[in-house]
């Protein structure tokens, strides 16, 4: 089978187009799904109009009962599949950010990374694994020693980077550290002569105006849909799919 033509633009499956690209070293694949390693991002890529074999192949990398975040919204799964969560977005691009240094802001580590998974399990800004800071450069800025607010990275499709896992600490939210970071990190991806641009959960319209704010504006609106294997087809559904696909 012919598979169509790869999107017009790098932004219109951004996981795809890192795990092909800058991230390739990290990418999993099987067919024609890429993913990442489960300790660094929950994201699977299936190609843009899928078949019964490449949910067969999502369903054989997820294992019985995995949670699957798509990472753009693609035509509904077979019926074998439930939608858990189907959550609007919107996809904002950075063509007028400059960015600005922070000398405050410091660069995050490896050993750093039990920090950055308290503060983000207090903030729940998004998805953050042990190994999420393999994805890119990320900062953070201190008081009293502790981590109370940090940006970086994540995705990189050609000629631009994402910047995520944006949060601060309850106790010092409202001056600034989050504008600060994000413009922080967003000179480091102009440094590198690329663009940086974000995602927000359409419900946010307060990141949302901040952003905005900054320079940032709206590209699309998405959806952040995470499909499983319905209960009592987890271990014969990868089978059921495979067999329709032939």
């Amino acid at each position: 089978m012919t598979r169509p033509a790869t999107p017009s633009h790098p932004l219109d499956n951004p996981a795809r187009e890192s795990l092909l690209g800058a991230h390739a070293h990290l990418a999993e694949r099987r067919g024609d799904v890429l993913r990442y390693p489960v300790d660094v991002s929950p994201f699977i890529s299936l190609p843009p109009e899928p078949g019964p074999a490449d949910w067969a192949d999502v369903a054989a990398l997820a294992g019985p009962g995995g949670l699957v975040p798509l990472s753009v919204v693609i035509s509904p799964p077979p019926p074998e599949w439930e939608v858990v969560a189907n959550v609007p977005g919107v996809q904002l691009t950075g063509e007028r950010v400059a960015g600005a240094t922070d000398g405050e802001a410091v660069p995050l580590g490896p050993a750093d990374v039990p920090e950055m998974l308290d503060l983000v399990g207090r903030t729940r800004p998004g998805p953050f694994l042990p190994r999420t800071i393999e994805l890119g450069g990320y900062l953070g800025i201190r008081r009293g020693g502790a981590l109370v607010a940090m940006a970086g990275e994540r995705l990189h499709p050609p000629g631009w980077t994402e910047i995520s896992a944006v949060c601060t600490d309850a106790a010092h939210r409202g001056r600034g550290l989050a504008t600060r970071l994000v413009l922080a990190v967003a000179a480091g991806v102009r440094a590198r002569g690329e663009t940086p641009f974000l995602h927000a959960s359409a419900a946010n319209t307060g990141a949302i105006r901040l952003y905005e704010s900054l320079g940032f504006r709206l590209r699309r609106t998405t959806e952040f849909r995470s499909v499983r294997v319905r209960a009592g087809l987890l271990v014969s559904s990868g089978e059921r799919l495979m067999r329709r696909a032939t």
